[in-house]
């Protein structure tokens, strides 16, 4: 089985899908509005100079979040 590690974790240009999300309840829901949800596929396209937000694509949309908002997301690297 392969392990899962957190979102912010993810080195530009690699890709992941995404296995839990975590948070408080309104957290969670902004995330599941925002398309985070279990089994879907997530890109890091590339992060701020100083590493924070870091933008992802998902769904075909461009997101940035913050790492500590991305810690809360498990994800299962794609080889």
């Amino acid at each position: 089985m392969t392990e899962s590690i957190q979102l912010h974790l993810l080195r530009p240009g690699q890709s992941a899908v995404i296995v839990h999300v975590g948070g408080t309840s309104a957290l969670r829901r902004r995330f599941i509005e925002m398309g985070i949800i279990k089994g879907e596929k997530i890109l890091n396209e590339r992060s701020a100079p100083l590493g924070d937000p870091i933008e992802f694509l998902i769904k075909g949309y461009h997101l940035a979040l913050r790492k500590e908002e991305a810690a809360l997301i498990e994800v299962v690297v794609n080889e």
